[in-house]
């Protein structure tokens, strides 16, 4: 609903949250940061997330209050990829574009709203009402594999796994696959650097010295050479243009499990996914390298190049070792093939077998 405040004079030059905080008594300012954050104030017709906003004497505030939210997300029969399930935990492997649990500006439409349609009451409460049954989380566009615990026991003892990432020498094993602009010069390595939020943008995460420890083991299983070049005249040229990859598919071993782990520390060693519109903006340009068929597979692809391919972990209860491996989706695929069709001379055409 709607609410307007009109600044007087003696408040020209203050902070847009304390002015509302002034006028909107009935909001905590921490409910009025978020309000401004999210995008639903306007200043004089025009949008402001700054909470430090200076407003003039005058000016016109708009609040739009959105409507209260459920307190319990409600079952939706969203169809799920079971790829296991028994009394205790269930493995599915997500499709891009679900979000895993509500959040501001997804409601409904999440994981958790299929997950209470499937598993009924039998979801662990551990994570709250917006979250039961959640271990661990994948990025809305990143697919693949997950678990989810039906009760606390079984919760707690998968929550353990993963907060420990098979440092203790256990079995638990998170591995992805990655599409990536260039390549690393080695076939293999470690990458070891902190993560935090990064102060520019609270959206975003980043490299930052006093974040958490983050680590995680890449290595390459493909390179991908550029398309051959018209102005390559010189057989020299053709050759440095050969010897450089313009992308090349990781895989990716979390031995922590940082909010965009992957993302951030391959763009922080200067190989940032394909598609990823947060971390991998500036090289989009590089687009224009990859032969057409791959050119058009990642257009089409309107997302991060990343999919969650294995997972192996204990039995939260009876301690059996079970692994699960997720192919690559069709979107994936197209881009690989197209991928691996130029490194093979054929450009990735569907007609070239």
């Amino acid at each position: 609903m709607p609410t307007s405040v009109l600044v007087a004079p003696s408040e020209a030059g203050e902070r847009l949250d304390r002015v509302l905080a002034r006028h909107l008594a009935e909001f905590s300012r921490s409910r009025l940061k978020t309000l401004i954050e999210t995008g639903t104030v306007e200043v004089d017709g025009h949008t402001i997330r700054d909470p430090s906003h200076r407003v003039n004497s005058g000016a016109a505030i708009k609040v739009d209050v959105p409507p209260p939210r459920p307190a319990r997300p409600e079952p939706e029969p969203i169809p799920l990829n079971v790829v296991y399930e028994d009394d205790d935990m269930i493995a599915i492997d997500k499709p891009a574009g679900l979000v895993v649990h509500p959040a501001a500006g997804n409601w409904s439409g999440t994981l958790v709203n299929a997950l209470i349609a499937h598993c009924g009451e039998s979801l662990s409460g551990i994570g709250g009402e917006r979250r039961p049954g959640i271990v661990h989380r994948l990025d809305k566009d990143t697919t693949g594999l997950m678990v989810v615990a039906k009760n606390d026991r079984a919760h707690a003892a998968l929550a353990a796994q993963f907060a420990d990432h098979g440092r203790s020498a256990g079995p638990f094993e998170r591995s992805y696959l990655a599409f990536a602009w260039g390549a690393p010069d080695r076939p293999h390595g470690r990458i070891d650097r902190p993560i935090d939020r990064d102060p520019r943008a609270r959206d975003r995460m980043a490299v930052r010295q006093g974040g958490r420890d983050a680590v995680t083991f890449w290595q390459v299983l493909e390179r991908y050479p550029a398309a051959k070049s018209p102005a390559a005249k010189s057989a020299r040229a053709a050759a440095a243009s050969a010897s450089a990859p313009v992308a090349s598919l990781l895989a990716c071993r979390l031995e922590t499990g940082r909010t965009h782990q992957i993302r951030v520390h391959l763009a922080a060693i200067g190989h940032p996914l394909l598609g990823d519109p947060v971390y991998g903006a500036g090289f989009r340009t590089k687009a224009a390298l990859l032969p057409q068929p791959a050119q058009a597979a990642l257009a089409d692809l309107g997302r991060q190049a990343l999919h969650a391919h294995i997972l192996r972990l204990k039995h939260p209860l009876t301690a059996e070792i079970l692994e699960f491996r997720s192919e690559l989706p069709p979107d994936l695929a197209r881009l690989h093939h197209a991928l691996v069709g130029s490194r093979a001379g054929t450009g990735g055409d569907e007609s070239s077998g």
